[in-house]
């Protein structure tokens, strides 16, 4: 394949990843707001891509005898940890302010890189870091006396620090894994966690059984369950890596910000949700921020 076709091919990867990650939290608000518990919809996001990547994981099965850590640590924070938090923040505070902090994720990696590890960090990144809170100053409107939920911010800013281990378990110098092996085998690990914390068996099942209204129109509950299993986690992390494959991590990773707008898009056309005009300065401020630094982050 020649360069600029693998170059395309690869950006579609990454535009679908972005995507369908994009709407997990318009698919997702309606079941918590349904009645579901947010640990409870991320379990059942986390085992249905799990059953859905099953056959991946048997295929892959000796990687849990190489890389047993590592798909531990990937399961426990990029994928258990990042959905968790989020679905939690977004029972809380609006959909894209939840994403948009989540997204400060590569910011933590460079703050760690410079604080933690003690290497430089390059000036774009600084200037990155600077642009990124000035605009989260004003998403949250610091000046109102932070009219957002204290808690739910909260949240989504440590789904930040487990999207910053992505970054961080991604840079290993052990023996190379390969991307479906970590997805598959980390579902299964994330899924096992959440049971753990979410007790699935008191699920209040029936709720799957009846409607739920998105973008004014009443589905089963079980539809927002599928797209959430199917296409905002297992088609999501598969065009995602497949989009690494094809690209460098940076350009992959600066796609990735359209997760971001898609999600904020929907959110409105699906849940009435909408942002001041100070919000939504400081969401394009926060975006512009984040891709300058993230194009700073190093490539593994």
């Amino acid at each position: 394949m020649t360069p600029p076709r693998r170059r395309l091919l690869g950006l579609a990867f990454a535009i679908t990843s972005a995507l369908a990650f994009g709407g997990s939290g318009p698919f997702a608000r309606p079941l918590i707001d349904a009645g579901l518990d947010p640990l409870h919809v991320t379990w059942l996001r986390t085992a249905g891509a799990a059953l859905i990547l099953a056959p991946l994981a048997l295929r892959h099965r000796h990687a849990l005898r190489t890389h047993p850590w590592l798909l531990l640590a990937y399961g426990i924070f990029p994928m258990a940890g990042v959905q968790a938090l989020y679905f939690a923040a977004i029972s809380r505070i609006p959909v894209g302010v939840a994403l948009l902090l989540e997204f400060l994720g590569p910011l933590l990696v460079l703050g760690w890189i410079r604080l933690i590890r003690g290497r430089p960090v390059p000036r774009t990144a600084t200037i990155g870091v600077i642009t990124a809170l000035t605009g989260l100053a004003l998403l949250v409107e610091v000046w109102a006396g932070l009219r957002l939920d204290a808690l739910g911010l909260a949240l989504a800013l440590a789904a930040a620090a487990c999207q910053a281990a992505y970054f961080l378990l991604s840079d290993t110098n052990g023996p190379p894994i390969d991307p479906m092996a970590l997805i598959s085998h980390g579902a299964w690990i994330a899924a096992l966690a959440i049971t753990a914390l979410a007790h699935p068996w008191n699920l209040p099942w029936h709720l799957l059984a009846g409607p739920i209204t998105i973008a004014d129109t009443t589905t089963p509950a079980l539809v927002s369950v599928i797209w959430l299993a199917v296409i905002s986690t297992a088609l999501a992390y598969a065009t995602g890596i497949a989009a690494i494959r094809h690209l460098s991590p940076p350009i992959a990773g600066a796609a990735a910000y359209l997760e971001v707008a898609t999600a904020i898009v929907a959110a409105w056309l699906m849940l009435g949700q909408t942002l001041s005009p100070a919000q939504t300065a400081g969401a394009l401020i926060v975006l512009a921020g984040a891709f300058i630094a993230q194009r700073a982050i190093p490539t593994p």
